[in-house]
């Protein structure tokens, strides 16, 4: 007998149908085993993919894996959106209580509701605490694999990895069109990511002539993605780096508009947060989402 698996997808952080990034969502995943899920992912062909089960947290809601369609991720913050949104719309969890839970690999993740006239108008996941670490790597190479000339990188703020659940390279670009010409060499960027365990390098700007605050691209190729649209993993971990890093004041609250994916026309906004809160910072990325797709697999 076949099972039959309820799918979504979920456009992330944008406000219109094929927008922003779209992420898979299996909400009954708790009859699939890790190969199912892997196979349901490769299928549907995203970047993420995450599959909702029970959780024997008593302080989470539910389990939360992700899945690229090559392997387990450890945290995704674009499918931790999407996921939320739909349970909040579709299975009434913002009638059940202000926020929902979920128990990841990483930790707990809490996900609270921002509404207004009584209407869902995005969502905001609370990442776990940043944290910076120093890459022995030169700008030359970096510049290389990405696809920019290093007069491209802007030397005025470090390349250092950071980290708000899975580690990023972050890469300060100095203009935007530096950033949506570069070309990176990805199997060569692969290779780098993986030697120093990165998931993946994300290229910032504070170049946008007025439109956001920063401007960013993000490259993945060691996780099965070329390119990743909207990334709130990536961008919850800018914000602590620029935090961590003094680029921005510390002892004082920010709150950033980030803009993403219009070089692959998958335009979206991040609403990043970053809070003080002794020597860290409390980092929060929201946004809204769009159901796009649903439909059934049988297994």
């Amino acid at each position: 007998m076949k099972k039959v698996v309820e799918f979504f997808y979920v456009d992330a952080f944008t406000i219109e149908t094929f927008g922003g990034n779209p992420a898979g969502v299996i909400p009954h995943a708790e009859n699939l085993t890790d190969e199912e899920m892997l196979n349901i992912a490769n299928e549907l062909n995203l970047s993420e993919t995450a599959f909702l089960l029970p959780s024997t947290n008593d302080n989470a809601d539910y389990q939360i894996k992700y899945f690229t369609p090559t392997k387990e991720v450890d945290f995704c913050g674009h499918a931790t959106l999407g996921t939320a949104w739909l349970m909040a719309s579709k299975y009434n969890w913002i009638d059940k209580d202000e926020k929902i839970i979920f128990e990841s690999n990483i930790g707990l993740i809490p996900v609270k509701w921002i509404t207004e006239n009584n209407h869902l108008k995005s969502v905001s996941m609370t990442q776990v605490r940043p944290h910076v670490k120093s890459i022995d790597i030169s700008p030359e190479v970096v510049a290389d694999l990405v696809g920019l000339e290093e007069t491209d990188i802007d030397d005025r703020y470090p390349i250092k990895i950071a980290n708000t659940g899975v580690p990023h390279l972050m890469v300060p670009v100095k203009t935007r069109q530096a950033i949506d010409q570069a070309e990176p060499k990805l199997n060569e960027l692969k290779k780098m990511n993986n030697h120093f365990n990165i998931s993946t390098t994300h290229l910032f700007t504070f170049d946008t002539n007025g439109e956001f605050d920063i401007y960013t691209r993000d490259f993945c190729p060691n996780i099965g993605i070329d390119e990743d649209p909207v990334t709130g993993a990536a961008n919850g971990a800018l914000g602590g780096y620029l935090y961590l890093e003094n680029i921005l004041a510390q002892q004082e609250k920010h709150q950033l508009v980030i803009g993403q994916g219009h070089t692959i026309n998958r335009p979206g906004t991040l609403y990043v947060t970053i809070t003080p809160d002794g020597e860290n910072a409390v980092i929060e990325v929201a946004g809204a989402a769009v159901v796009s797709i649903e439909g059934k697999i049988l297994l």
